[in-house]
């Protein structure tokens, strides 16, 4: 069916007239005519591109002009630059955007996060997948400019936060208000990084450091002392994590509820343990390394 036909019109039409608040594109290549396609945007509220990269500029330019009430954003595996610019610059959800995901290794850069800080008012959540073009200064930046709405932090394979020595603990001190941290496959963090942001970040309820193959049990030492409202930790293929440093968190553990491990970093007696003070284990086969 072409974009021009009477059905797909009619289609365009009865989305609008439901006044639909969620659209999720995959791995398509086309939208068909803008003004149609634009008339989709006025109510939504959350938008997913993944693997659109041939129409990505278009779309981000059309939400940019249209969308006013948009609260979360995510684009994977294909993004443009132009189309970041654009939508960094002249979105008018500036004031009700509040989740921004982005998997974007090859076109995320420090001027687009440093115009979403300068720009946008109350982003709570912040997910950043292998952002290889990013450094300290746009992450030190965002984290200033939300410091008192960022609840939910994602830095995923984020090579900066593994280069630039006390990045992490700076961006920790501006961060009060963050109760979820995922720091998943960085590989080369160490105790020093995270051990330093843990101190400014007591709020924290739930840590995923999974992946972070370099951490030993000083960081379950560090969150057992600073983190005291920790609810959920992940800990898999963390390989320098033992179990007599898993013993050790579950033991002094205030609030935990949910521990998600591999088979050599726990024993038949931590579980016991875990599970006398309603710990929910989550284990994992071990991976060969």
């Amino acid at each position: 069916m072409t974009c021009s036909s009477y059905g797909f019109k009619a289609l365009i039409f009865k989305f609008v007239s439901l006044k639909v608040k969620k659209l999720s594109l995959r791995s398509c290549g086309s939208i068909g005519e803008i003004e149609f396609f634009g008339l989709c945007l006025e109510n939504l509220e959350e938008i997913e591109l993944r693997t659109c990269r041939s129409i990505v500029d278009v779309v981000l330019l059309k939400v940019s002009e249209i969308c006013e009430s948009l609260k979360s954003l995510l684009i994977h595996d294909g993004g443009s630059k132009d189309g970041l610019v654009c939508f960094m610059n002249n979105a008018r959800c500036y004031d009700s955007l509040e989740r921004l995901d982005l998997r974007l290794p090859m076109d995320l850069t420090d001027d687009h996060l440093v115009s979403l800080a300068a720009n946008f008012k109350c982003l709570s959540s912040i997910s950043l997948t292998s952002c290889i073009f990013v450094t300290g200064f746009s992450l030190k930046a965002l984290a200033l400019s939300f410091s008192s709405s960022l609840e939910e932090l994602s830095l995923l394979s984020c090579n900066a936060i593994e280069r630039e020595c006390g990045l992490l603990a700076t961006i920790g001190q501006h961060l009060g208000r963050l109760r979820k941290l995922d720091l998943t496959r960085n590989e080369w963090l160490f105790d020093k990084e995270v051990v330093s942001m843990l101190a400014s970040c007591n709020g924290l309820v739930e840590v995923v450091l999974r992946d972070c193959k370099h951490l030993t049990g000083a960081v379950l030492v560090a969150l057992n002392k600073n983190c005291v409202k920790l609810k959920t930790l992940d800990i898999l293929s963390c390989r320098l994590i033992e179990p007599d440093d898993v013993e050790g968190f579950v033991m002094k553990t205030q609030c935990l509820k949910k521990l998600v491990v591999e088979e050599n970093q726990i024993t038949e007696a931590i579980v016991k343990l875990a599970s006398s003070k309603l710990i929910e284990t989550v284990v994992f086969p071990s991976l060969v390394w």
